[in-house]
């Protein structure tokens, strides 16, 4: 039923919440997980005051993203097989099209459940994942702390 299995992450709290879900169904399936991180390539910093350039903030992004990979495959049972990849762009559009290029059966991705005025500011990639992905999302709530 589920040969491939897609694990995003940012690194956040929680991450070790959804790789106890994948982890359990891929042993169940004895299915690939792919561990898949975006460096979020759009601009947060516009001015010169900032202080980062844009060049400094991608590889900002690059090494949380790889840390974020690295630990959400450190969670994983040691008999799960594991793709690892860090891509750039922005997230969901990245999660999208990685799960068809890779063939994905069901992306499972945690959910901090944020409502009202934090989801209009922050967004949520979770919910743009879920609206648009042609395959299955499982969504783990990650408790708030």
């Amino acid at each position: 039923m589920y040969d491939n299995l897609l694990l995003p992450t940012d690194g956040s709290d929680g991450t070790a919440t959804v790789a106890a879900h994948i982890g359990s169904l891929a042993q169940r399936y004895d299915a690939m997980v792919h561990a898949l991180s975006v460096v979020d390539t759009r601009n947060r910093f516009e001015g010169p005051s900032m202080g980062f350039g844009n060049q400094t903030w991608e590889d900002a992004e690059r090494e949380r993203a790889e840390r974020a990979v690295d630990d959400a495959v450190g969670v994983l049972p040691d008999d799960v097989a594991v793709e690892r990849h860090v891509e750039s762009g922005v997230p969901h559009a990245e999660i999208l099209d990685y799960a068809d290029a890779a063939g994905v059966d069901v992306i499972v991705m945690g959910t901090h459940g944020r409502t009202g005025i934090d989801r209009y500011l922050i967004g949520s990639i979770a919910e743009r994942v879920v609206r648009q992905s042609p395959v299955p999302v499982l969504t783990v709530r990650i408790p708030a702390e």
